[in-house]
């Protein structure tokens, strides 16, 4: 059960429910929260979005049944759990002398940098938390949306977020790595425990945050297989408002190409979907493939940032994704005024094509370019 939500009183009746009976469930309002409905119906302890027409709750699963036949109510929904994309990842010893890593280089990130290298451009990780120590890297600011916390305690203790902010904006300076995109600004958004795991809830209030702070590009290691309208809805609405979205395709790919393996929220329209590939270009029969995979990245032997001020190496379409999410940095910083549509519609033109011509099911349209 998610703890940070509990209800307390039970729906149309003044009798207290045991918390224990109680499951975490999106509930969506028709045109809007109605704060009537929810008052009737006995939940006092809930999140509100602004992004969406819906609360987050505790309710046992007969107090569902009664309140999704209310005419103003769209869904209810199960608040499953999100994981990260990522693979086991190996420690290696800290700040050793800066190297261009392969990823880096065979996006062409370098090759920018004279004229670009993300000046202004904001960038929430969804993840972990970002390590606030490590002095490969500079964050601006986050927050920390994990269990009953509401604070601005980000730091990683898992180690995921840390390596995907690396790949994304390590500082271009004489120790460890340099990221795709060295001068972007590093939002800490933590919606992701110390294992790796949060709640579809903590995503949708992590896009809450990045709209309401005005964020460029949300980049996000994570995924889940079930699908959420209210996390639909979420990314449909954060795009449409200027937000670009990118997420890891997921590592549940089988090698059978006509199986569709893509995670949530990857899969929804308004989201770059991410695939890996290795050194040679080739797809990692792990990487989940299907109609929405539109970009793919270097996933496989990822050197990066790591907790503990340190560095590791780790593969999966985790370590992609922040590939896309830097270059789509680099192309707003070179051209501020361009939305979100745009910077997509460039990344997908200036892809190179790996796969059948035009987008496939395993590259999308191709292996993402900074040049």
């Amino acid at each position: 059960m998610k703890t940070r939500r509990i209800l307390i009183s039970c729906i149309l009746m003044v009798v207290l429910i045991p918390t224990i009976d109680a499951k975490p469930v999106l509930i969506g309002f028709n045109d809007k929260i109605d704060q009537n409905v929810i008052k009737e119906h006995g939940i006092s302890h809930y999140i509100q979005y602004s992004i969406i027409n819906a609360i987050s709750t505790d309710i046992p699963e007969s107090a569902s049944k009664i309140l999704k036949k209310h005419p103003k109510i769209k869904y209810i929904e199960n608040d499953v759990k999100i994981q990260i994309a990522g693979k086991p990842s190996k420690p290696a010893p800290s700040q050793p002398l800066q190297q261009i890593t392969w990823g880096i280089a065979r996006v062409k990130a370098p090759k920018t940098w004279d004229n670009s290298t993300g000046n202004n451009v904001k960038i929430a990780v969804l993840d972990t938390g970002i390590s606030s120590t490590h002095p490969d890297l500079t964050v601006s600011g986050g927050i920390n949306l994990v269990g009953t916390s509401r604070n601005s305690r980000w730091s990683d203790d898992n180690g995921h977020g840390t390596l995907v902010s690396g790949i994304i904006a390590a500082r271009n300076n004489s120790i460890g790595v340099v990221g795709v995109a060295p001068n972007a600004q590093l939002f800490a958004v933590k919606v992701l425990d110390t294992y790796g795991n949060g709640y579809i809830s903590d995503v949708i209030e992590g896009i809450d945050w990045a709209v309401q702070n005005n964020m460029d590009i949300v980049s996000m290691s994570l995924g889940t297989r079930t699908y959420s309208q209210a996390l639909n809805d979420t990314m449909a609405n954060s795009y449409k408002m200027g937000i670009l979205l990118v997420a890891a395709a997921g590592n549940s790919g089988d090698g059978n190409l006509s199986t569709d393996d893509v995670l949530y929220p990857a899969k929804f329209d308004s989201v770059i979907a991410v695939s890996a590939i290795d050194y040679n270009n080739i797809a990692s029969v792990w990487s989940a493939g299907g109609a929405k995979v539109e970009l793919a990245a270097p996933g496989v032997d990822i050197y990066s940032t790591w907790i503990n001020d340190g560095y590791a190496n780790a593969s999966g379409t985790s370590m992609a994704t922040p590939f896309v999410s830097g270059v789509a940095a680099l192309i707003k910083s070179k051209n501020i005024s361009l939305s979100s549509k745009e910077i997509r519609n460039v990344l997908a033109y200036n892809a190179v094509d790996l796969g059948d011509a035009g987008q496939d099911r395993i590259y999308g349209f191709g292996l993402v370019q900074a040049d």
